[in-house]
């Protein structure tokens, strides 16, 4: 008889996007909204082909305080703030030393390009005034590791910490190792998810390069169109995802609210291109496969997908074939990125968190700025407005740069 699966409880949530500051706002602007509002122009992308972005509104890091703000780059506070949401909407509290033992709890944040804007700015510094007036902090906070580190301080959490750095894959393959630390029993509890804020002229003009930005200047708020015939390529956004995940004994003994569960997990990479996904999608058809062997599940008990869909031409396609060959057509597919944009690192722990809710409530979102289905894309993708649906079982596949695929599976608590 097969075992059952290692069902890791989802206890807590925490998501700031430029779809919303906290879980309940971004939520509420994925499944109401049929247009982004968070599509803004940096000044310092100035005269690129594409000079959008999607930003988080205001300033949220004014929630910390100037010390904080001092020792940390963006995505670091993003992550924090994302983490404290987490934390406290799992119940816990880290000054409660019988209900939060630092030690057994672990840390783990996705990124991707760690604090490139920072990199801009002292690299402009370095040529215009020269070698001293480059900041000691830079090495510090320059990092990957600077977001779970800077988490790791504001919580207490001195167990197992890592930044998991898989490109776009990034924010998921941390949720799924958690899962496997978590199993290992080299923890109790686990924070884990992405974070990302790559608001930089040097990226961002290395992506227009590769062709993969949309280039619709003159409605930046419509320009990323996921599995939409008209899509040409993905915006970039900012933000933090992050889930508190524990033990099932654990969350038991405590009497800890389970939002969902964790039951599966798989990675793999194309071994292909530094950028283009293999285009029979055999890499995230192994991922995906292997977390649903993990889950114990097949795909016809999958009712939901929250999918890479960057909405460039060729991955949109990939991907939904993909489904369609291991799902079959009864999965109700979406993408958020549309209302978040492509948040790079981040992107598998913001929709995971997605997931997580249209498991809890039973409501896909739609996928924003959906106006007309490529006829390529062979899976039913909800656009429009959100659609209720009965679903025990949710997947969230990520795809990135370098080939590397990531599949997570949710089940409902």
């Amino acid at each position: 008889m097969q075992a059952p699966p290692y069902a890791v409880a989802v206890t807590g949530l925490g998501l700031i996007s430029a779809a919303g500051v906290g879980v309940a706002e971004s939520w509420s602007a994925v499944t109401r909204r049929t247009r982004p509002t968070g599509v803004r122009r940096p000044e310092v992308l100035a005269g690129l082909p594409t000079d959008f972005m999607y930003l988080v509104d205001d300033d949220p890091a004014q929630a910390l305080d100037v010390a904080e703000r001092r020792l940390t780059e963006r995505f670091a506070q993003l992550a924090v703030l994302a983490a404290r949401e987490a934390v406290a909407d799992a119940g816990l509290d880290p000054a409660d030393p019988t209900q939060w033992d630092g030690q057994r709890v672990a840390v783990l944040i996705g990124n991707a390009n760690g604090a490139l804007p920072l990199y801009d700015a002292q690299h402009a510094t370095l040529l215009e005034r020269g070698h001293r007036r480059v900041s000691p902090m830079l090495p510090a906070l320059f990092n990957s590791n600077c977001a779970a580190a800077a988490v790791c301080r504001d919580l207490g959490a001195r167990g197992p910490s890592m930044a998991v750095t898989s490109t776009c894959a990034s924010g998921a393959d941390a949720i799924g190792l958690a899962r496997q630390l978590l199993r290992a029993g080299m923890c109790d509890i686990a924070i884990a998810g992405g974070a990302e804020s790559a608001c930089s002229r040097m990226l961002m003009a290395g992506l227009c390069k590769t062709r993969a930005l949309s280039t619709h200047r003159q409605d930046p708020a419509a320009a990323c169109r996921p599995f939409d015939a008209g899509r040409d390529g993905f915006v970039v956004g900012e933000g933090a995802g992050l889930l508190v995940l524990e033990r099932p004994e654990h969350a038991r003994a405590r009497g800890a609210r389970v939002r969902a569960r964790l039951v599966g997990y798989g990675s793999s990479n194309d071994a292909y291109a530094p950028v283009a996904a293999h285009p029979d999608g055999l890499g995230a058809e192994q991922a995906l496969r292997g977390a649903l062997a993990e889950a114990g599940v097949t795909g016809a008990d999958i009712g939901h997908v929250n999918a890479h869909g960057t909405a460039t031409v060729m991955n949109d396609q990939v991907e939904a074939a993909m489904l369609r060959r291991v799902l079959g057509e009864q999965a109700l597919v979406t993408s958020t990125k549309a209302m978040t944009g492509h948040t790079l690192g981040a992107a598998g722990g913001i929709e995971s968190v997605f997931t997580v809710l249209a498991l809890e409530h039973q409501l896909v979102p739609p996928t924003a700025n959906l106006d007309s289905l490529d006829p390529d894309i062979p899976v039913d993708v909800v656009a429009k407005e959100a659609r209720p649906a009965r679903f025990d079982h949710a997947v969230k596949t990520s795809l990135g740069f370098g080939g590397h695929n990531a599949a997570l599976v949710f089940a409902r608590a």
